[in-house]
């Protein structure tokens, strides 16, 4: 998983409230078992004219340029509401998605951010639509800084903001670990722990 430091990029606003999680990606482009092959499915009830369809919708803002090659994603409240689906998330990711702002997440959506590499960060709502304002006027022009290390968002005027994230979901980020690497890190006590069991216990491991 890439590392999260710090990014500066290319920010769409889609200021919907609940977008859920099958309105990032619908259940008929979950046709993968992998985490790849994933993104042209994000957002395809909007992003084309069909269900199902690959013909663009010249309307949505993913379509326009410059915010194809967006990386930071602003909305408005409850993202990623509704199901647990990590695919979700790992069409995000893959399509190059790295940091999503919005006032509030939905929960398990949150935590398959931070084990995917995309930074969830959480903002009050009259500033997320501040920083929108600000990006539309001048997409091009007026990015946004992302600094995890220090927990905050630059806007395109030069203010900044503070967000909190949990220590374990920093590290996570900034180090790149998915829940995996973050267990192997124990290994030897993991290991240590097995040898002292298998002493009280040799029956288990037969």
């Amino acid at each position: 998983m890439e590392k999260f430091t710090v990014l500066e990029g290319i920010a769409a606003p889609i200021m919907r409230i609940n977008i859920d999680t099958d309105v990032i990606i619908p259940s008929r482009e979950m046709k993968r078992v992998s985490k790849e092959g994933l993104s042209d499915g994000m957002f395809s009830n909007w992003r084309y004219t069909e269900p199902g369809g690959r013909e663009e919708n010249p309307d949505f803002i993913l379509n326009q340029e410059p915010y194809r090659q967006a990386s930071i994603l602003l909305s408005s409240d409850n993202f990623g509401c509704g199901s647990s689906r990590e695919h979700a998330v790992w069409a995000m990711a893959e399509w190059g998605i790295r940091a999503i702002i919005t006032p509030g997440f939905g929960n398990i959506f949150y935590g398959n951010c931070v084990r995917n590499g995309i930074l969830p960060v959480i903002l009050d709502n009259k500033i997320v639509e501040k920083l929108a304002k600000q990006v539309e006027s001048d997409p091009d022009n007026n990015l946004i800084k992302v600094n995890l290390k220090n927990c905050s968002v630059t806007g395109p005027d030069g203010n900044k903001y503070s967000f909190k994230i949990a220590p374990a979901d920093q590290e996570m980020l900034l180090e790149g670990l998915d829940g995996i690497a973050i267990t192997m890190r124990q290994d030897h006590e993991i290991m240590a722990f097995q040898e002292r069991d298998k002493l009280k216990r040799p029956w288990i491991y037969i």
